[in-house]
């Protein structure tokens, strides 16, 4: 019996996206060993980068003397709550440059400041130690009586979620909204986009098992894992974003269809184009370009900005 294709987009600019990817980033990447993979992803993150906005000013530093953050401000701010944006990688690969032009440029488009966290990576560092890092700077910046919207990709998406979890039942005040990026939310991998987007491009329902297992969370933690949360009423208003053609979709899916069933003010969008990572593509995919508005757009009004 043949093998079924990997499915795969019709758009020119993302096709053309997933070939320059798997040029820097092999489709087996997960097989080799950790410090490989690292410098393959730096590498394709650093072939994606871009120019900061014009006006825009950056500066390092650490929370708590070992989390390290990198602090975005645009030339124009238009409001004064910040975002707080978790990188993705699996937990395993990113850091505050594999992110460095999507962060300047949400900045930009909200007029707000915005926190970039660099939390400690798998399997050096297994749960909950990336939550735990993420935790310590949100909880410095409430701290500080600034409003803040939670934003994260993949991996980070899941950390975001995780946050804004954490700080309900915790009764922190200060977390205006919430924006997921083709979220990793703890979803059944034997169903639905685990399975028909199994062997898609950019990322399989493989790697994904591989990095949970990394990861090492437990089971019943809806920290760790959100769509495993009982109750889901109390959360802040959402924006939740995936990839037709990505194994992670109906995590999304599912995260809204709940949110919206507690009453939150949720806001659902699927790219039909679109692969795992498609923010990356915004200069050459028009899908990846309205996307990548779209999510500007969303935190922009989570922020408040007018």
């Amino acid at each position: 019996m043949s093998q079924r294709p990997p499915p795969m987009p019709d758009e020119p600019g993302i096709r053309h996206f997933v070939t320059i990817c798997n040029d820097f980033y092999p489709p087996d990447a997960v097989k080799a060993p950790i410090a490989q993979q690292r410098r393959w992803y730096d590498a394709l993150c650093a072939h994606f980068d871009r120019a900061l906005p014009d006006g825009m000013s950056i500066s390092d530093e650490l929370v708590q003397g070992r989390i390290p953050v990198r602090r975005y401000r645009p030339s124009l701010i238009s409001t004064p709550t910040i975002l707080l944006y978790i990188h993705g990688g699996g937990f395993v690969v990113g850091s505050l440059d594999s992110h460095n032009a999507i962060c300047a440029e949400l900045a930009r488009d909200a007029g707000a400041e915005l926190v970039s966290v660099s939390y400690r990576l798998a399997p050096e560092h297994v749960w909950p130690a990336a939550h735990e890092d993420c935790f310590a700077v949100l909880s410095r910046l409430l701290a500080a009586g600034r409003k803040l919207v939670l934003i994260g990709d993949s991996a980070g998406g899941n950390l975001a979620a995780g946050l804004a979890i954490r700080a309900r039942d915790a009764g922190l005040q200060g977390i205006v909204g919430q924006a997921l990026v083709y979220p990793a939310l703890g979803g059944d991998l034997v169903t639905g986009s685990y399975l028909d987007m199994a062997k898609a491009p950019g990322l399989t329902t493989q790697d994904v098992a591989y990095y949970r297992a990394m990861l090492q969370t437990p089971d019943d933690d809806p920290i760790a894992h959100p769509l495993r949360l009982q109750t889901f009423a109390g959360l802040p208003p959402t924006f939740v974003t995936v990839a037709h053609f990505d194994p992670l979709r109906d995590d999304g899916r599912i995260y809204a269809a709940r949110l919206a069933a507690a009453g939150v003010d949720v806001c659902f969008r699927e790219e039909p184009q679109m692969v795992h990572a498609w923010l990356r593509a915004r200069y050459m995919s028009e899908g990846a370009h309205q996307g990548f508005a779209a999510l500007s757009t969303a935190v922009a009004r989570l922020a408040g900005a007018p």
